[in-house]
């Protein structure tokens, strides 16, 4: 009798339990805008900035969704796709360079570059902080993008070249620095795609939701 007391009691104890419930995983693929910050505050908004309204754009300009942070980071004068999630997992895997998520860029070069300058990009150039990982380069026709506000510098009589370039790793405004190393200054970059998310069908400035 005592034991199916007990074991009524256990039972009862184990039915109060409340199991947490599981957040449903966000994917937030957003096309950023030329001179947006990639954070959601902007932490150096100085004094002076505010006598003068100067206040730089940010992410919560655009994204009204909470509990959803960046996975990487796209340079305020760059523009494309940023992936924002709340799985921490996911965030790790496409911020962190030994997981090798390929990111697209398509850049806008100034100048020529013939395929010994690309064969170099291709085979890895040596930056400040080492030895780039081969990328993916190749020629592209101009894409049918948006105009960037404002527009570009282009000297006269100089022509312009788009290029894809595909990397793994993340390291601090590599695109612009590798395409520099090989004599061609970015004049403009847009990130096409991480992994297997690309901008495809999202507006710059417009955000698409993926849960």
């Amino acid at each position: 009798m005592n034991n199916n007391k007990e074991h009524a009691r256990r039972r009862a104890k184990q039915h109060k339990k409340v199991r947490p419930v599981a957040n449903v995983r966000k994917v937030v693929l957003f096309n950023k805008p030329f001179d947006v910050l990639c954070q959601f505050t902007d932490e150096n908004y100085t004094s002076e900035q505010k006598a003068s309204k100067q206040q730089r754009q940010t992410l919560k300009d655009f994204i009204p969704i909470e509990g959803v942070y960046a996975a990487g980071r796209l340079d305020r004068d760059s523009e494309g796709l940023l992936l924002l999630t709340n799985d921490g997992k996911l965030q790790h895997q496409v911020a962190n360079p030994k997981k090798k998520t390929t990111k697209v860029y398509w850049v806008q070069v100034e100048g020529k570059p013939t395929e010994e300058d690309l064969t170099k990009l291709r085979n890895g150039v040596t930056l400040k902080d080492g030895m780039t990982l081969p990328a993916k380069v190749t020629l592209m026709e101009q894409p049918t993008v948006w105009p960037r506000v404002p527009p570009i510098r282009e000297r006269a009589n100089i022509v312009t070249t788009w290029l894809e370039i595909s990397i793994t790793e993340g390291r601090n405004r590599q695109v612009r620095r590798m395409t520099a190393n090989i004599g061609f200054p970015t004049l403009r970059l847009i990130r096409f795609a991480i992994g297997q998310w690309t901008i495809n069908n999202i507006d710059n400035g417009a955000y698409k939701v993926i849960e």
